[in-house]
C-alpha cells in the first residue's frame, strides 16, 4: 500500500506500540508468578503500588517507545516529499494494535455505562446527607440492599444505602466508611480505570488478570490498613461490618469502576482472618517504598541519558523503522 508521509507515520506507531506492548507484556506474563510472590513480603500499600506499576508496565513502555523514539526519529530524519510504500507485515501489525485499542475501549465504555446506570438509579432513590462522624455528605439511596461503595473517576463519592446504615453499628459505619475513604486517597476508580484502557498483549487475550486480582486484593488490605489504624478494636469493627455486609444477601451490580466494601470479593474469608489476626501482620520497613523510588528515579534518569543522546540514537531506530515499514 502507498501511504502519505502523516499515514505512514501513524502506521508505524500503532505497530510499533503493539510490538513492545506484546513483548514487554510477555515478559510480564512469565513473571507475574515471581511477582506476586515479591509483593507478598511487603506491606500492603507498597504491593498494590508495586503490582499496579509491574501491570501497567509494558503499556507505558510502549507509549514511551512511540513518543520518545518513534515520532522524533520519524520526524527528524524521514523525508516528506514523496508517498512510499508500507508493507504487509507492517499492516498486519497496525491491524492487530488497533484491535488492540478498540478491544480495550470497549471495556471502558461497558464499565462507563453501567456506572451511568448506577448513576442515574441512585440519583433517583438517593439523597445527600452527613454520615455520623464525617465531615463529606454522602449519597444515601433508599435501599436495603448491601451497598457501602465509592463512585466517580476524579472526584469520588461515597454511597451507601439505608439498609447497610441500619445494620452498621457506629464504630462499624466509622471504620467501613474510612476504609472507603482511603480507596478516595489513593485514587482506586483512577487506578481501575487506567488497567481498563491498557490494551492487552495479544487482542481478545486478558493475559495478565492474575495480577490485576493480586493489585485488587492488596489494594482492599491496604484501605483495611488506613481504616484500622493499628487500632485491635477498629481491627474487629472492621471485621464485623464486612461479615455483616457479607450476611445481607447480593448486592447490586456495580461497574468495575466502583469501589465497594465488600461487593464479589472472594477474598472476604482472608481479609476478615487477616483483620482478627492484625497485630501479627508485618511488612517490610518503610525503608523498602524509598528503594522502590530510588529504583524508578534511576530508571528514569537512565531513560533521560539514553534520549539526550541524541541524533545518534534517533538515526538507528529511524533505521529500523525503515526495514519495519518496508
Amino acid at each position: 500500500m502507498i501511504a502519505p508521509y502523516a499515514v505512514r507515520l501513524f502506521c508505524l506507531c500503532l505497530a510499533s506500540f503493539f510490538v513492545v506492548n506484546l513483548s514487554a507484556g510477555l515478559i510480564v506474563s512469565a513473571a507475574s508468578r515471581g511477582a506476586m510472590r515479591v509483593a507478598g513480603t511487603m506491606r500492603a500499600r507498597v504491593a498494590a503500588r508495586f503490582l499496579f506499576g509491574i501491570r501497567i508496565l509494558p503499556f507505558a513502555l510502549g507509549i514511551g517507545a512511540v513518543l520518545g523514539l518513534c515520532v522524533p526519529s520519524y520526524l527528524w530524519f524521514e523525508p516528506q516529499a514523496t508517498p512510499e510504500r508500507v508493507g504487509v507485515g507492517c499492516l498486519a501489525l497496525v491491524v492487530l494494535g488497533a484491535m488492540s485499542w478498540f478491544v480495550a475501549m470497549g471495556r471502558v465504555s461497558r464499565a462507563l455505562v453501567v456506572a451511568s446506570r448506577c448513576r442515574r438509579i441512585w440519583k433517583e432513590t438517593g439523597h445527600e446527607d452527613h454520615l455520623p462522624r464525617e465531615s463529606s455528605r454522602a449519597v444515601v439511596v433508599e435501599k436495603d440492599a448491601p451497598l457501602l461503595a465509592l463512585a466517580g473517576i476524579l472526584r469520588p463519592r461515597l454511597i451507601v444505602s439505608r439498609g447497610v446504615l441500619c445494620a452498621l453499628s457506629a464504630d462499624q459505619l466509622d471504620v467501613a466508611v474510612h476504609h472507603e475513604n482511603a480507596h478516595r486517597v489513593s485514587r482506586d476508580n483512577l487506578k481501575r480505570l487506567f488497567l481498563l484502557m491498557v490494551p492487552d498483549s495479544i487482542p481478545f487475550v486478558r493475559g495478565n488478570g492474575a495480577l490485576e486480582e493480586a493489585w485488587a486484593k492488596f489494594a482492599e488490605w491496604a484501605a483495611d490498613d488506613e481504616a484500622v489504624q493499628g487500632d485491635s478494636n477498629r481491627a474487629v469493627s472492621l471485621a464485623s461490618a464486612l461479615l455483616r455486609v457479607a450476611r445481607m444477601g447480593a448486592g447490586p451490580r456495580l461497574s468495575f469502576l466502583h469501589t465497594s466494601l465488600v461487593g464479589e470479593d472472594r477474598d472476604l474469608a482472608a481479609r476478615v482472618e487477616r483483620l482478627l489476626e492484625f497485630e501479627t501482620v508485618n511488612g517490610r520497613p518503610a525503608s523498602q517504598t524509598r528503594s522502590l523510588r530510588l529504583g524508578a528515579g534511576f530508571a528514569m534518569a537512565a531513560l533521560v541519558a539514553t534520549l539526550l543522546a541524541g541524533p545518534a540514537i534517533l538515526s538507528s531506530v529511524h533505521g529500523l523503522l525503515e526495514l519495519f515499514l518496508h
